[in-house]
């Protein structure tokens, strides 16, 4: 008999449990939610960023009207990445070969790293061929041939230390660091790289 009533007692607390306060089952649902959107605020505050595209300048990886998402924690740059650059001002060499500080175009643009700091970039306008430390690159993401010169620097020309040379896919349609508007961008204006795209939704995926 004993036994019998200490089985009794075991399968009333289950159905207990089961059954629960719906009040409870309430709080719990709530201390659910209030959590994960908090993880999401955390996690776009300190880790993930949202950007938009504008303009035509990265087709046909990128289209006008993109939304991305971009990460930004602990991010250095590197060649081929695609990212999120503030452009308040353009770094160019001036006339006594030292880098200076000039109005740019006052917004933040989406572009690809070519270069980083140290390695040289060369630019042959009539074949539209890019060189980085002498080799030509290999571009199948640009839409055409590099044949348009903005005229923001001699080439071939050193990418500062603690800078990066980035250009558009579009190169015929790309205000990028072929002008002076741009230049040299610094990476402390580089605010991420972008990793996703979230719309529309048939473009919905992964950014290499």
């Amino acid at each position: 008999m004993a036994n019998y009533e200490l089985n009794y007692e075991i399968l009333d607390e289950d159905a207990a449990k089961k059954n629960g306060n719906p009040y409870e089952e309430l709080l719990e649902w709530v201390e659910t939610i209030v959590f994960a959107f908090f993880a999401v605020i955390l996690l776009f505050t300190f880790v993930l960023r949202e950007a938009f595209v504008d303009g035509d300048s990265m087709n046909d990886t990128l289209a006008d009207g993109d939304k991305l998402i971009v990460s930004h924690l602990f991010y250095e740059p590197e060649v081929g990445d695609i990212v999120i650059i503030n452009s308040e001002n353009g770094y160019i060499y001036g006339a006594d070969n030292q880098l200076q500080a000039v109005p740019g175009l006052g917004k933040a643009i989406v572009k690809r790293i070519i270069a980083t700091g140290g390695q040289q970039v060369d630019i042959n306008f009539e074949t539209g061929e890019v060189k980085v430390d002498g080799k030509a690159i290999d571009e199948p993401y640009i839409k055409e041939l590099t044949k348009r010169d903005e005229g923001g620097h001699q080439y071939p020309v050193t990418v500062p230390e603690g800078y990066v040379f980035v250009m558009g896919d579009n190169r015929m349609n790309s205000t990028d660091s072929r002008s002076a508007l741009v230049g040299f961008v610094s990476e402390e204006d580089v605010l991420g790289k972008v990793v996703f795209r979230f719309m529309p939704f048939n473009s919905f995926g992964k950014i290499e």
